[in-house]
């Protein structure tokens, strides 16, 4: 499978994709960059997508088991992927803990710091454009390390996860929310190559390095001797999503937006009915995992 992180662009392209995009995202969906989670017998849970969105944190700190008791919730939190910095005032306000998002993208963590002021925040949490591959935090800094739909970028799987124990205290909660491919069977050794090809079409339109699948996740997290690994695939929880996503974005007020941003918008939109064959198929998965770093 392609690889674009070979072209040593990766992080300028997705910071570049954000920079351009999140205004748009922003004005359509508001500050939650990130997929919804739906009740699939609820025709009101699939209707209100913004919602579905903040649903989608909650049944995230529920699996990881993140309590919000005063002496057993979280103090300081690490936002890794912070988009506009919509988890990371959520989880100030609702676990009252510190945050601190990180973003390549200088136009989101700017557009974070002023959510975060007028909001009243701006003591509880803070952003800074910082690679999740190459931290700017000390060892064993956060209790909880939240990454919300931002692993699928990271071209180095092993060194990702490797960062993100670094970066947790003893005893403290990962979380990886994440889009994967489907495990492959004892037979293969790869996935067939339409598949191949769908999914580099995504990687080239989303700046996304070569996939990996949530097996391949939970290996390389019983190779750093993680504790209590978890997983679950949440992918007909999200199956709504990207169908709004596709209503919004050709809407009138969606196309003028999108003609307004520029060609990676306009480009990211195209392959959007891609991730829609490719959860229908099967090939892309919608994965959680939680873990503990050792005491």
């Amino acid at each position: 499978m392609e690889d674009v992180a070979a072209s040593g662009a990766l992080n300028e392209g997705i910071a570049k994709f954000y920079d351009e995009s999140s205004g748009l995202w922003e004005s359509i969906w508001g500050d939650h960059m990130h997929h919804g989670y739906y009740d699939p017998a609820s025709a009101a849970s699939i209707a209100d997508h913004r919602a579905a969105q903040i649903r989608m944190i909650e049944e995230t700190l529920r699996f990881a088991g993140v309590s919000d008791d005063p002496m057993k919730k979280p103090r300081k939190i690490v936002d890794v992927g912070c988009g506009i910095g919509g988890s990371s005032r959520f989880l100030a306000k609702k676990l009252g803990a510190q945050v601190q998002g990180i973003s390549l993208s200088p136009v989101q963590v700017k557009r974070a710091q002023d959510l975060a002021e007028a909001e009243g925040l701006a003591d509880k949490v803070s952003f800074q454009v910082a690679d999740a591959l190459q931290q700017p935090f000390a060892d064993g800094q956060f209790d909880l390390v939240w990454s919300m739909e931002s692993g699928e970028h990271m071209p180095d799987k092993a060194k990702f996860v490797s960062e993100l124990k670094r970066v947790a205290a003893p005893g403290g909660t990962i979380i990886i929310v994440t889009w994967c491919h489907r495990d492959l069977s004892s037979s293969e050794v790869q996935l067939k190559p339409d598949e191949i090809s769908l999914l580099n079409r995504i990687c080239s339109a989303y700046y996304l390095p070569k996939w990996c699948s949530s097996a391949d996740y939970l290996s390389i997290l019983k190779s750093f001797s993680l504790l209590d690994i978890k997983m679950e695939d949440w992918s007909e929880n999200v199956a709504p999503f990207w169908g709004a996503v596709i209503r919004s974005a050709f809407t009138w007020r969606g196309i003028t937006s999108l003609l307004r941003t520029g060609w990676k918008s306009i480009k990211g939109a195209l392959v959007m009915p891609l991730m829609v064959s490719g959860y229908n198929k099967g090939l892309i998965k919608f994965a959680i995992i939680s873990c503990r770093k050792p005491e």
